[in-house]
């Protein structure tokens, strides 16, 4: 019996990262240095994310041009899919998201998040777990109740790669603090307040069991990254 060679791979992956997981749990425990704490974001930046993630049982690859907005309370992502299509993701506080396409054949969805915009220190209370080189940078790395591995920077606080338990690989190609997107782009247009884009405006339930409890950007991380849209 063969197995699938995408699934074979997956393993592969898995089985790999767990034993660098226990490598980094025997360094933290075994070190006798303070233990880090993560950086928190700054309040604006834009970053390019190279992305990779499998949630659907086969591999799809795109690229996220990310914007950070939080005195405004407010983030989008331009997501280009491989050989596909270009989708802007405009998220508020207020948890309402629009998906939409631009241009004569534009088309738009609607989500209302039960929570809204991650704030900077999203990450304060996460496990630290070592120090390793990930992407050929010396990295720290942090998870949160066992569903984000998170490397940053040692000495810059920059952040490197997130890895996503359920299936997503986010790699950080470049990262401007203070970076900020003209007020007009972030305007969803006229099609998204139609009633038929109003449709896909209902509440995401059935979240992960204790994530709502412990911290509300877990819930955006969750529903925002991996739900269909």
């Amino acid at each position: 019996m063969h197995m699938n060679p995408i699934l074979s791979s997956s393993w592969r992956f898995a089985f790999l990262f767990s034993l660098l997981i226990i490598g980094f749990r025997y360094n933290c425990v075994s070190s006798g240095e303070s233990i880090p704490t993560p950086t928190p974001w700054p309040e604006q930046f834009n970053a390019l994310l190279f992305t990779n993630h499998t949630l659907t049982g086969t591999v799809r690859l795109q690229m996220n041009d990310l914007w950070y907005d939080w005195p405004n309370r407010r983030t989008m992502n331009r997501i280009q899919y491989q050989l596909g299509d270009y989708l802007r993701d405009v998220e508020w506080n207020n948890g309402t998201s629009y998906y939409f396409t631009n241009g004569p054949t534009g088309t738009c969805t609607t989500r209302l998040f039960p929570i809204g915009v991650l704030p900077p220190e999203w990450l304060q209370g996460a496990t630290y777990l070592g120090r390793t080189w990930a992407d050929g940078f010396d990295c720290h790395v942090y998870t949160k109740v066992d569903f984000i591995y998170y490397y940053e920077e040692v000495g810059t606080g920059r952040p490197v790669w997130w890895y996503f338990t359920e299936g997503m690989s986010m790699h950080v190609m470049t990262f401007e603090v203070g970076a900020v997107l003209e007020d007009s782009e972030w305007q969803a247009p006229e099609y998204c307040f139609t009633e038929s884009a109003k449709n896909g405006n209902a509440e995401i339930q059935n979240m992960h069991k204790g994530i709502e409890e412990t911290v509300n950007i877990f819930d955006y991380l969750h529903f925002r990254k991996f739900s269909s849209i």
